[in-house]
């Protein structure tokens, strides 16, 4: 069976509620007349055209022609209860005003009940004939179209094809004003602008909003995020044109928006001939390669098919799943080599490097982990400094190219014993690049990873769904923010761009208030503030309201490459660092106030 189109449909509708109205008032009189003498059938003749014209004007002022009834509620019962209650109310006016007699009050109110009754019973008869012309096994849910160009066409076809999706395009809003009331197919008009999708949601029991264009900035992504902020309802993005036209995803393959999208950066592109060519056939080594961070650099990595790429860390758990999601992936020129082992291991890692003399190491194994570390600084230093100066010194001693250390923002002017660990860190490899040995020592610098383990979001997201209360630790605490894709693009563009002795530094974006990531999280559920209470926990040892990734007199002011810039700091000699080291480890030097004042400790 053809579907019907919007044109059809209001015609129907319209010639339905004609017939009801017109009719209505004679039906009354019949009902009636057993009991009671009705007026003269000229004046019912007359009552029935007033009737039918203040159906219509009330009908056009409640906007019941364009609501979709095949999802009607009892929010569509009272509409039509009220649109039904004003015009006979009006007409009854009318005829007073008219023939200034007094009306027959029985029969207004059977020709009320008998509208409500027809009309009402119209639409619930419209909602089963569409069921079975649809022939839907599954309820859809009402969904509105973010968008009007061809993608928004290609993705509705796709809705209305695909029952399994589940969804009904309703709606389609563009803030395009020569795009107003155009219809993108046969069903789906434009009706409005972004600012209109919360009446549009309430007028048409909206359950899900798609965003229908690829190429939309998260500027607006947030702002529509912001607009979209509605009780019960789904915000998604399709995927992009091109990767639907290639045949690389299909049209339904929709990804919920997530607080990722709500960032306000545009994804950086990538010297891709640059990277190659420390990458491509090349022997790389990345530890840490279980972590967040450390799996996605190796996810990265198999892009530039590297000869081997050996997977290293202490946790056999991690290391399988990632070692068995790039198997299946099936590099076929790649030889993908698992080892655990841990970096404080020193004969252990000299054995690996001298094994397989990788090209490339990047290093991102570490306890990363603030308050955990303030009650363990032994194994923050053993782990973050002495596992760096293994793996760092091993390098040189077997000639590998090229050594990236991953740091972090809170080596910054550092208040805790992470930071501390991680800025010495990065004094290490300083200290052990010179222009005499091959290896070129590079330290990456960036602040928190969204979705990383241990990162505020899978709590949120947990605490939310358990009902809440979300906690966070104070009103004002402050982060900088990437996503794990995008910094480790940035890990692997700073590598290939590396002279030696360098710390780079990755334009974060304007940083974040966590408060404001618990409330964009709590919207992007489908609930409210109200239905999800935010509670402040109170500051946790080691941590600090901002984080900075550079002090002011640290950076040069000029972009190496997009997003990335170079960090001037001083470098320590070797032969000074080391006993600072030792008397670290035994307790005569407190770790955090040598990281904060290394100069005081060099005079």
């Amino acid at each position: 069976m053809t579907h019907i189109n919007a044109k059809q449909r209001l015609f129907i509708l319209i010639m339905i509620d004609s017939i009801i109205v017109t009719c209505s008032i004679f039906l009354g009189d019949f009902i009636l007349t057993p009991f009671y003498e009705i007026n003269s059938m000229h004046k019912l003749f007359i009552t029935s055209i007033c009737l039918l014209v203040c159906h219509f004007l009330t009908a056009y002022f409640f906007d019941l022609y364009h609501r979709a009834w095949e999802y009607a509620s009892i929010n569509e019962v009272l509409l039509i209860v009220r649109s039904v209650s004003t015009s006979i109310l009006l007409t009854l006016i009318i005829i007073f005003v008219i023939t200034w007699s007094q009306p027959f009050y029985s029969l207004y109110f059977i020709t009320w009940m008998l509208h409500i009754i027809l009309i009402g019973g119209s639409r619930l008869f419209w909602r089963i004939y569409r069921k079975k012309v649809n022939g839907a096994p599954v309820y859809k849910k009402p969904t509105l179209i973010v968008g009007a160009g061809e993608s928004a066409s290609l993705l509705i076809r796709q809705m209305l094809n695909s029952p399994s999706m589940a969804m009904e395009p309703v709606v389609a809003v563009d803030d395009d004003y020569n795009k107003q009331n155009i219809v993108l197919t046969e069903r789906v008009k434009v009706q409005g602008y972004t600012t209109d999708i919360p009446d549009l949601v309430k007028r048409y029991c909206i359950k899900k909003i798609i965003i229908a264009i690829p190429s939309i900035e998260n500027k607006k992504v947030r702002e529509l995020n912001r607009i979209c902020n509605i009780k019960g309802v789904s915000l998604f993005k399709m995927p992009n044109i091109n990767d639907v036209l290639t045949g690389e995803l299909e049209v339904n393959q929709l990804k919920r928006v997530e607080v990722e999208d709500l960032l306000g950066r545009s994804p950086v592109e990538l010297n891709m001939d640059q990277i190659a060519q420390g990458l491509t056939d090349k022997t790389v080594l990345v530890t840490g390669a279980g972590g967040s961070i450390g799996a996605e650099i190796c996810r990265q990595i198999c892009q530039f098919e590297p000869r081997k790429l050996l997977i290293l860390g202490h946790g056999e758990n991690s290391i399988y799943l990632i070692h068995q999601e790039l198997m299946k992936q099936q590099y076929t020129n790649i030889e993908i080599i698992p080892i655990i082992v841990d970096v404080q291991d020193r004969k252990q890692i000299n054995n690996i490097i001298k094994q397989y003399k990788p090209f490339a190491i990047y290093h991102a194994a570490a306890h990363k982990h603030v308050p955990l570390m303030e009650i363990n600084t032994e194994e923050a230093f053993k782990n973050n400094v002495i596992g760096t100066k293994n793996v760092a010194e091993l390098a040189k001693r077997h000639a590998v190219q090229k050594f990236v250390l991953i740091s972090t923002d809170k080596a910054v002017n550092p208040c805790n014993v992470m930071g501390a660990s991680k800025r010495i860190a990065e004094m290490i490899i300083q200290s052990l690049n010179d222009e005499q040995h091959v290896t070129q020592f590079v330290a990456v610098r960036f602040g928190n990873v969204l979705g990383s383990r241990g990162s505020v979001i899978p709590l949120f997201k947990k605490q939310i769904a358990e009902g809440g209360p979300v906690t966070v630790t104070h009103p004002d605490m402050t982060r900088y923010f990437m996503t794990i894709p995008e910094a480790a693009r940035l890990v692997l563009q700073a590598g290939a761009l590396a002279k030696g002795g360098e710390i780079f530094v990755l334009d974060m974006g304007k940083p974040v208030k966590i408060v404001e990531l618990a409330k964009n999280l709590i919207r992007l559920s489908g609930k409210t503030e109200n239905d999800i209470n935010i509670e402040f926990s109170g500051i946790r040892p080691g941590e600090k309201l901002f984080e900075e990734l550079l002090k002011d007199d640290e950076i040069y002011p000029t972009q190496i490459y997009e997003q990335i810039y170079i960090g001037k700091s001083t470098v320590y000699p070797i032969e000074k660092l080391y006993p600072c080291l030792a008397k670290i480890r035994s307790g005569e030097i407190n770790i955090i106030d040598f990281a904060k004042r290394s100069e005081h400790y060099f005079e």
